[in-house]
């Protein structure tokens, strides 16, 4: 559980590509439903209560920022990290850094324990798979404790996952509504108008594909910054880096055939959790979320990023 738990910090942000997926399927069972035939699960999610939140939000911010649409998302995708996401990343943060604190403690009381249960394992006569899951229950039950002591189970340091998927899953849909006018045909209108640079019309996808490639790459940064920590990565944190790294390739052309406003959150929304991942990285700004010091903590985070980064993909003899 706390190899899991420590794959999530390890994963950072990159999490959000995993909602990549699901709005690659919707936006595949996206296109209009033929007259009379039934809209499907996709005409259910889109027209549901989380999404028409999500649109009014942004039409509302929108209209009061009096902002044009491309900055309207930016923005939108900017405050929603800031207020939602990034104090949910320093409450995991504190989770973590409690787990990783405890694992001196539980090693220690693991020693313990097996030196307890092969004394008692002799006197009982039991065979070697029967003292094993002794051991195996009154560890789990000792772990259990002294998560409840520290209020740091590793199952609460999840909730990132579930906040920040289904929020970027519906913001995704409100984003594709306005843009198919499925909200309000002036508001797509507006998109159509409302862009900027080469992608002026926010109802098309990016046929240059600039923020699509620049989406990639800046997730496939993400994945390498937090695979680069010097942490013995175990099999299911290898395979989590790797399975993060076919999908920031595979999210490229999922981004060029989805309209630009979707694209322009997506990598909007990126750039500040990779932003806001760095950020608490920072020991002055760890201190100020309350964040436990850990033995694995740096004083110089950031150049150790940079050199762990270099040495991985030098190619100097």
């Amino acid at each position: 559980m706390w190899r899991l738990a420590r794959s999530l910090r390890q994963s950072g942000s990159s999490w959000q590509l995993g909602g990549a997926a699901v709005a690659r399927l919707t936006v595949a069972a996206g296109s209009p439903a033929p007259s009379g035939s039934p809209g499907g699960w996709y005409e259910w999610l889109a027209q549901s209560t989380p999404v028409h939140w999500a649109e009014d939000g942004l039409v509302a911010l929108q209209a009061a920022a009096g902002l044009p649409w491309w900055a309207a998302i930016v923005c939108g995708g900017a405050l929603l990290r800031s207020a939602v996401t990034l104090p949910l990343a320093a409450h995991q943060g504190r989770l973590l850094a409690k787990l990783e604190n405890l694992q001196p403690e539980i090693k220690k009381l693991a020693e313990q324990l097996r030196y307890e249960v092969s004394v008692r394992g002799k006197q009982m006569g039991w065979s070697e798979k029967v003292a094993r899951f002794h051991f195996k229950k009154k560890l789990r039950r000792i772990i259990t404790e002294l998560y409840i002591r520290d209020n740091c189970h590793p199952f609460k340091a999840t909730l990132l996952v579930w906040v920040q998927i289904p929020m970027w899953v519906c913001v995704s849909l409100a984003l594709r509504n306005c843009s198919v006018g499925a909200l309000d045909s002036e508001v797509q209108e507006q998109f159509s108008t409302g862009g900027t640079l080469w992608f002026t019309d926010l109802t098309a996808p990016d046929s240059t594909w600039i923020m699509p490639v620049s989406l990639g790459l800046l997730n496939l940064l993400i994945v390498e910054i937090f695979a680069s920590q010097k942490l013995e990565a175990s099999r299911f944190q290898k395979l989590a880096t790797n399975f993060f790294r076919v999908l920031s390739v595979v999210m490229i052309p999922v981004a060029a055939t989805v309209p630009s406003s979707m694209a322009l959150y997506w990598l909007s929304s990126s750039f500040m959790g990779l932003s806001h991942n760095l950020l608490l990285r920072s020991p002055t700004v760890r201190r100020l979320c309350c964040i436990p010091r850990t033995k694995s903590d740096s004083d110089t985070p950031y150049r150790d990023i940079v050199s762990a980064l270099t040495t991985k993909y030098s190619f100097k003899k």
